[in-house]
C-alpha cells in the first residue's frame, strides 16, 4: 500500500491498482487524500482561476507605500486578464504572456494587512496559503516583513515575490530558494551615492546616523558607513530609533552638539517624513559646523516620502529604485496605465510590485505549471528588459535583481505635487554589482526548492 500512496501515478492508475489489490474500499480517507495529493501545494488543477496573495501594509508606518503597492497589484491583475491597455506586457522582453490569464486561467487575488509588523505579515500570508490556496505571495514595504514572509513561504512551499524590501539580508543571510527580489538593496544605494556625495561635499565630513532599528536600517547604516568612510568621511555616531516613533526630537537634539556636519537618515516612509521635518525644524539645515554648511542625506527615497516631507527635501540627495519620469518605453507604458486608472503617477513601490507580479506570471507561463520548483528554474538567471530599469538579471546565486540605480535629490523648483525628485545620475549596474560572497551578504544559503508536498 505504501508504494501506491507515494507514487506519482495518475489518479486512474492508483484506483486501478487499488481495485486489483482489493485495498481501495477499506483504505482510510486520510490515506486516500494523500494518495491523490497534487505534485505541489495549492495546485489549481482544472479550476478556471488561479489565486495570488497580495500582502501589503495597509496600516502602520509604511501604509502609504502599501496603498500604492495594492493599486499596482490590482492593475497587474487587470492586465494579466486582458483588461485595460496591457501596460508592460507589451514592453517586457522576453514575454510569454498574452493578456488572456496565466496558463489559460483567470487571475484572482486576495489581500492582507501586514500592519508593518512581521508577526501580522506571517499570519496573513499563512491564511492566504492555507485558506485561500494562493500559489504565490507578494508584497511588503518593510524588510523585516519581507524576510519573515519569505521564510514562511519557503517552509510552506509557495513562491514569494518580495515587494519593497531594501535590506541586504533579504538576498543575503536570509535568502531562500522560493524567494525573489526585484528591488535593489542597501549596498547598491551606498555604492551609487558615495561618488555623488564625494563630488558635491568633498572627502572631509563628519556623519551622524539615525537608523531604523531593524534589519533594513542596520544594513543601510552599515553600507553607508563603509562607503562614506571609504571616501574619507568620519562616523561620529550611529543611533538606533524605533520604527513608528513619530516624535524623533529626543534623537535629534544630541546632534546639535556632536560636532557632526552631516546627518544621514536611515529612515523610510512616515518615519523619514517625521524625522526629516523635525530635523529641519530644529534648524539643522541652517547650521554651519566645522566651517561647512550642515547637510542631510536620505539614502533611500520615494516619491511618496518626498511628497509627505514637502519643501524639506529640496536639495537632499538619496537613491531610488525607479522614477516615473524615466523616458523608456516600459516606464511610459506603466505610468500611462497607472495614471489612467488612479489619476496619479506610480511610486517605486508600485513599479516593483507590478513588475514582480508580471515576472511570476510569465515564469509560470514559460514553465507550463505553477509548481514552485519549475517556476524557480525559469526565474533563476532570467535576463529581461522593458521594465523601466534597463537590462536586468535575476542572479541565480542569490535571487537578487541587478540593474541600474538612480541617484536623486529633492527638486528646488518642482513643477507639480508629483515632480519632486530630480534624477542626478543613473549609476550603471556594473558599479553597484558585487560577488555573492561579499561580506555584506555572507552567511545565507538558498537551500532546495520546496513544492509544499
Amino acid at each position: 500500500m505504501s508504494k501506491i500512496i507515494t507514487s506519482k501515478w495518475s489518479r486512474r492508475d492508483i484506483l486501478k491498482a487499488g481495485a486489483a489489490s482489493g485495498i481501495v474500499a477499506g483504505m482510510p480517507m486520510f490515506y486516500m487524500k494523500n494518495a491523490f495529493a497534487a505534485n505541489y501545494l495549492n495546485d489549481p488543477g482544472s479550476a478556471a482561476a488561479v489565486t495570488f496573495g497580495f500582502n501589503v501594509p495597509q496600516t502602520g508606518a509604511y501604509a502609504d507605500e502599501g496603498a500604492d503597492e495594492l493599486r499596482a497589484y490590482k492593475l497587474a491583475v487587470k492586465h494579466l486578464n486582458g483588461e485595460g491597455d496591457g501596460g508592460m506586457i507589451h514592453t517586457l522582453k522576453p514575454m510569454s504572456l498574452k493578456g488572456n490569464g496565466v496558463l489559460g486561467k483567470k487571475v484572482k487575488y486576495v489581500t492582507g494587512d501586514t500592519q508593518t509588523k512581521s508577526d501580522a505579515a506571517r499570519a496573513s500570508a499563512k491564511r492566504m496559503i492555507e485558506k485561500d490556496g494562493v500559489t504565490m505571495v507578494t508584497g511588503g514595504s518593510s524588510s523585516g516583513v519581507a524576510i519573515a514572509t519569505q521564510s514562511l513561504c519557503q517552509e510552506a512551499g509557495v513562491i514569494f515575490m518580495a515587494g519593497l524590501t531594501h535590506s541586504n539580508d533579504t538576498t543575503g543571510k536570509d535568502k531562500r530558494r522560493n524567494g525573489f527580489r526585484h528591488f535593489f538593496n542597501a549596498y547598491m544605494s551606498a555604492a551609487a551615492l558615495a561618488p555623488v556625495l564625494k563630488k558635491n561635499y568633498g572627502t572631509d565630513r563628519k556623519a551622524y546616523h539615525l537608523t531604523a532599528d531593524y534589519t533594513w536600517g542596520w544594513t543601510q547604516e552599515a553600507s553607508m558607513v563603509a562607503f562614506t568612510e571609504a571616501i574619507g568621511w568620519k562616523t561620529v555616531a550611529t543611533v538606533k530609533t524605533p520604527v513608528g516613533a513619530g516624535d524623533f526630537s529626543q534623537f535629534i537634539t544630541p546632534i546639535l552638539n556632536s560636532g557632526a556636519d552631516t546627518l544621514i537618515l536611515n529612515h523610510y516612509g512616515k518615519d523619514m517624513i517625521n524625522s526629516l521635518t523635525q530635523a529641519v525644524q530644529f534648524g539643522l539645515r541652517d547650521k554651519q559646523v566645522n566651517g561647512k554648511d550642515f547637510v542631510i542625506i536620505v539614502p533611500l527615497y520615494s516619491r511618496l516620502m518626498a511628497q509627505g516631507a514637502g519643501d524639506n527635501i529640496k536639495g537632499i540627495f538619496g537613491s531610488t529604485n525607479w522614477h516615473w519620469s524615466l523616458p523608456d518605453a516600459g516606464t511610459k507604458a506603466f505610468v500611462k496605465s497607472f495614471g489612467a486608472e488612479y489619476g496619479l503617477p506610480p511610486s517605486q513601490a508600485a513599479q516593483t510590485c507590478y513588475v514582480q507580479t508580471l515576472l511570476y506570471a510569465d515564469a509560470s507561463e514559460r514553465a507550463g505549471t505553477f509548481m514552485p520548483s519549475e517556476v524557480i528554474k525559469q526565474l533563476e538567471g532570467f535576463k529581461f528588459d522593458g521594465a523601466g530599469n534597463g537590462p536586468t538579471e535575476y542572479r541565480a546565486a542569490d535571487h537578487q535583481c541587478f540593474k541600474d540605480v538612480l541617484v536623486v535629490k529633492g527638486k528646488e523648483k518642482p513643477s507639480s505635487q508629483f515632480d519632486l525628485l530630480e534624477i542626478v545620475e543613473v549609476t550603471p549596474r556594473a558599479k553597484v554589482e558585487y560577488k555573492p560572497d561579499n561580506k555584506f551578504f555572507a552567511g545565507g544559503k538558498l537551500g532546495p526548492a520546496n513544492n509544499g508536498v
